[in-house]
């Protein structure tokens, strides 16, 4: 932590331990009050970037053509180069193609499709919670969230149960880790392996079409020609990592943040609050997802500052979804907010594809804890993720006292 040329408290945004060993939001009500766009210098190791931190301002360049996320959407991955799924990846696709590939995909998560995978996500979550109700003690991270979404996201894929294993170890070495120590090597042979995975099954789901999403992948064609392997392994290895790791670590958060706010838990077990509220309140205050990059195509201007063509430009959702200008008491847990139009999901054109889904996936552990579970309790300290892309918990020892008949 060191002190700017203009006094300012600084905190150095490319380091994940920053994420850990700092009360991030202080610094984000700081940021927000007095510099809501500056400039990070560089490090050692990495460029400079610009970062932009008020709801209004961020919700405005989700839309804004003059920024691209062509170059790539994640700072970690942006700072050292090109993206190389740029073009290739809806999440770092613009313009027409863009369209085309997120028309493509979305017809594979509308509500009306996704039915029978929300009922099986009901099904195997009342299944889990079930399971763990009356055990003295339990990782619920282990034991419950890292089985619901990873397995629902395969489902859709058919990708086959020995695999998902491996699939969810390579996952959460991707874009994060539970070790302060772990190297930057770690998290690419992760996605290279995970890439690497998707490229045979494309080419077998090629051969081999069924009735999934991969399929699909492999035997649709934009402007007359099919998609590459390429094209479709880093497309599934998109949908494989937001479609794990928010709901995953929303649903860790959630648990926590409902220990440590027992008022809020009685509200949802009594049906004080409503479900849905409860989701949207669990998933504006975990954030998982704390920012997003972009590179500027053009020059603009933002608070006096002027933005060059070629900058980069990160816009930090976990400071838009504690702006006081927007949400009252950001820091209170309040399962009843209403309006709690945060951008947890983005904005605009790259919206979640998987927004539905991951909202019922959390819904659905409401509902299982409410119909079980009498009583939560900490039995541990949860372990952190270190991460400058995701926030949250690998870990959560707790104990679920079972909810009497």
């Amino acid at each position: 932590m060191t002190q700017s040329a203009l006094g300012f408290r600084s905190l150095d945004l490319t380091d994940p331990a920053t994420f850990v060993e700092n009360d991030v939001h202080e610094f984000w009500r700081e940021v927000r009050a007095e510099r809501p766009v500056y400039w990070h210098g560089p490090t050692d190791r990495y460029p400079g970037f610009w970062v932009v931190s008020r709801y209004a301002d961020i919700q405005s360049l989700f839309h804004d053509a003059a920024l691209s996320s062509a170059r790539g959407n994640v700072l970690d991955v942006v700072l050292r180069g090109d993206d190389s799924a740029g073009g290739s990846m809806l999440a770092v696709t613009d313009g027409p193609r863009h369209r085309q590939l997120r028309n493509l995909m979305f017809s594979a998560f509308t509500p009306r499709v996704l039915g029978e995978v929300v009922e099986n996500v009901r099904r195997r979550t009342a299944e889990l919670v079930s399971g763990v109700v009356g055990l003295d003690t339990f990782d619920f991270a282990a034991s419950v969230a890292e089985q619901i979404p990873m397995n629902t996201i395969c489902d859709l894929m058919s990708v086959p149960a020995a695999d998902r294993k491996s699939l969810l170890e390579w996952n959460k070495m991707a874009l994060s880790s539970g070790h302060a120590d772990s190297s930057d090597l770690d998290a690419l042979g992760a996605r290279n392996e995970i890439v690497l995975y998707f490229m045979e099954l494309g080419q077998d789901r090629r051969d081999n079409p069924g009735d999934d999403v991969i399929s699909m992948l492999a035997t649709a064609e934009i402007d007359d020609r099919p998609l590459s392997l390429e094209e479709i392994a880093v497309n599934c290895y998109s949908l494989i990592l937001g479609g794990d790791e928010t709901s995953r670590i929303s649903a860790i958060c959630a648990v926590l943040a409902l220990i440590e706010n027992p008022d809020q838990w009685q509200a949802l077990r009594t049906g004080e609050v409503s479900l849905d509220s409860a989701v949207e309140e669990i998933i504006r205050w975990s954030t998982p997802g704390i920012h997003l990059a972009r590179t500027a195509v053009s020059d603009l201007e933002l608070h006096g500052k002027k933005i060059r063509k070629g900058d980069i430009v990160t816009l930090w959702n976990i400071s838009a979804n504690n702006d006081e200008s927007v949400f009252d008491e950001p820091r209170r847990f309040t399962l009843s907010r209403s309006p709690n139009r945060h951008l947890a999901f983005g904005h605009g054109p790259h919206y979640c594809l998987g927004a539905h889904l991951g909202r019922a996936e959390l819904r659905a552990l409401l509902s299982a804890l409410v119909a079980e579970v009498e009583r939560m309790e900490l039995r541990g300290t949860p372990r952190p993720i270190y991460s400058n892309f995701l926030t949250g918990y690998e870990s959560l020892p707790v104990h679920f006292a079972r909810r009497p008949r």
